[in-house]
Parts: C-alpha cells; structure tokens; sequence
C-alpha cells in the first residue's frame, strides 16, 4: 500500500516536472550546467571501471576456452556482445546510480531542509520544473555519451589485457569484435540507457523534494534513492530486453 501511495506521488511529480519552463533561456543554461555536473564529472569512474573490466572480460574468456572447436576469435567476440549488451548499459548505470543519484537526492534535498525550495515557491517559481527538468534532460542526453565511450573504453581494455598477456593477436581480437555484429545491439544498448538515465535522476529527486527533517534524513533520503533506483534500473532492464531482443 506504501508502494503505491509513493508510486501515485512520483507520478504527481513527473507531470508537474514536465510542464513548459517559465524561463526557456534559464531551462537551457541549468541544462547546460547539469551536464557537466552529472555527466561530464562521472567520466573519470565510467572510463576507470569499464577499462578494467573490460579487461576483465576478455582474459575471463581467453581462460576459458579450452575447446579446440572455438575459433580464436571468440574472445573478441564474447567481449564486444558482452560490453554493449549488458556490461556498459546496465553495469555502469548501476554505478552512476550510486554517484549521480546520491548527489541528486542529497542536494535537492538539502535545498528542502534548508528551506531554499519554499522560498523559490513563494516567489512563484516552478520548484520542481526549475530544479529537476534540467537534471533529467542532462542525463537523458549526456548518458548516452557516457555509455559509447564505456564500450569503446571496455573493448580497448580488453585488447591491451590480451595483447600484454600474448593470448591473442590484434588481427583476430579486432576480427571477433567485427563477427556477427549486429547494429540493434547499439540501439538496444542506447534505448535502455537513456530509460536508465531517466529513472535514475527523477527517483533520486523524489525522495531528495520529499525528505522531512534535517541533514540526517538527507543521508537516509540519498540511501533510498541509489537502492530504489538500483532496482528500477534492474526491473526495467528485464522488460527491455523482452521487448526489444525476445518479442
């Protein structure tokens, strides 16, 4: 029953959010400043993990094939499919749920405890368009950035992991990452993290415009919106990929 009482409130939220800007000029600067806030300041970990991971999945895969019936390009191969289908999309949405959504919460919440939010209303302002608006439009347009230049990022740390450990040559590396490609896959990847990145800004501000309190429930605030957004990203990544691979 709390679940949908929350549920009906977030909902309430998103059509005020998304009404007209009273300023277009203000919406495009905030928009402006989120960007970098959230996207370009999460560069720096999303190209750290996906190096290293990619890494990862590709020494994983060369240690593994131990059937002479595999082609040496499979490890090329399983690295790519492995990077857009999942590894960049979901993993590293994950991890910017714990970034970016924490600071999210926390900031708009802040900005509630210490009365900032009601002092922009009584001065007529859209609370919630001026402050969310700009932070979803940030994400739904700067994550897919972050998101091709994860999976170029994890299939160059996979190629320098094999290349310095001598189990494969750049030639076959290359020639499993061009097998069996399929556009869609990018499309799939794409759709789902712009869908990821939506949900992680607008849940994390629900629980940041809803806190009660002080700084202590700003910290709890913060908690539930990376754990709340952790599970939408994981529910929704479960509905996409029977839409759109298995339907």
């Amino acid at each position: 029953m709390k679940f949908l009482q929350q549920f009906g409130r977030y909902l309430l939220m998103l059509k005020v959010v998304f009404s007209k800007p009273d300023k277009w000029k203000f919406y495009f600067q905030k928009s402006i400043n989120e960007i970098e806030l959230i996207g370009i300041n999460s560069l720096p970990i999303v190209a750290l993990m996906s190096t290293f991971m990619g890494a990862v999945i590709a020494l994983q895969t060369a240690s593994s094939m131990e059937s002479p019936l595999l082609p040496d390009y499979t490890v090329g191969f399983i690295t790519q499919s492995s990077t857009i289908l999942e590894f960049s999309p979901t993993i590293i949405c994950l991890i910017l749920a714990g970034k970016v959504g924490s600071n999210v919460a926390s900031e708009i919440g802040t900005m509630r405890v210490t009365e900032q939010i009601d002092a922009l209303e009584i001065m007529g302002v859209n609370s919630l368009n001026f402050l969310v608006l700009p932070k979803i439009t940030a994400a739904v347009v700067f994550f897919p950035v972050l998101i091709i230049f994860s999976m170029a990022l994890s299939m160059l740390g996979g190629w320098l992991a094999l290349l310095v450990s001598d189990l494969t040559t750049t030639e076959i590396y290359i020639l499993g990452i061009r097998a069996f490609f399929n556009p869609f896959h990018i499309t799939y990847a794409l759709t789902k993290t712009f869908v990821f990145g939506f949900l992680i800004v607008s849940i994390s501000s629900f629980y940041g415009y809803h806190v009660k309190g002080g700084s202590l429930d700003v910290g709890r605030a913060s908690t539930q919106a990376v754990v709340s957004s952790s599970i939408a990203i994981l529910i929704a990544n479960f509905i996409l990929t029977q839409l759109m691979l298995l339907s």
